[in-house]
């Protein structure tokens, strides 16, 4: 069942008066549950394409349908809304929030959902267990490596089991073995709760493990190879 259609989808920047054709046409579908990989160089559109997705960005035409919502439709707090009970973000900055723990960093979504507290602070932990943080639960990003952080930023975003995982480069800031876990850990939720996921990589070894492979180039998808 196609959950994610993406029709002539175009995305100018005006840049010091000189247009960058960020994403020229795009037309794709994504089923129900799919484990798929962007990739492309740096500048492709890989990223722009992710955030038109997640309604973080409007595309100047096309339009992207997620979950049967056209997202350039939504406006304010209805896309607020949509996006905080269907998608869950993994950005290359983290944005984790200052002042909170890892823990609370990462009830944060589940605490505007309005799970209950015991509910929140339970899968929070399991989470931050899952990642290899659960001895840094109530240590706040200050405190933390890039890696670490990286980490509690998806935990944060796996934690409410959304229904689509946006992964923008999710594991450019870990080791190897802090990797292989979470990836470990997505097909785990991939494959059992039917979540579907959508990653912007550059790193193989998230290529290898993907049962998709979209390649980008220019703005333009060059290549749609299924495993």
């Amino acid at each position: 069942m196609k959950v994610i259609e993406i029709n002539e989808l175009h995305k100018i920047y005006n840049e010091s008066e000189v247009k960058v054709h960020a994403v020229n046409g795009i037309t794709l579908d994504f089923d129900e549950g799919e484990f798929a990989a962007i990739v492309g160089p740096s500048g492709s559109g890989k990223t722009t394409l992710l955030n038109m997705i997640g309604g973080l960005d409007s595309p100047t035409s096309g339009n992207v349908i997620v979950a049967g919502s056209e997202m350039s439709a939504l406006r304010g707090s209805e896309l607020t809304d949509f996006r905080l009970h269907n998608i869950g973000f993994v950005f290359q900055a983290y944005n984790l929030i200052p002042v909170l723990t890892a823990r609370e960093n990462t009830e944060f979504v589940m605490r505007l959902q309005n799970k209950p507290a015991k509910e929140c602070k339970s899968r929070a932990e399991e989470m931050l267990n899952a990642v290899g943080l659960g001895n840094r639960m109530e240590s706040r990003p200050s405190k933390m490596s890039g890696g670490q952080q990286q980490r509690v930023a998806v935990a944060r975003a796996l934690a409410s089991k959304p229904q689509f995982v946006l992964a923008d480069e999710p594991t450019a800031n870990l080791d190897s073995k802090s990797t292989e876990t979470l990836l470990e850990i997505m097909e785990k939720l991939n494959r059992e709760e039917n979540i579907t996921f959508i990653f912007s990589t550059h790193d193989a070894r998230v290529v290898k493990k993907a049962r998709r492979v979209i390649t980008i180039e220019d703005g333009k998808v060059v290549s749609d190879e299924r495993k």
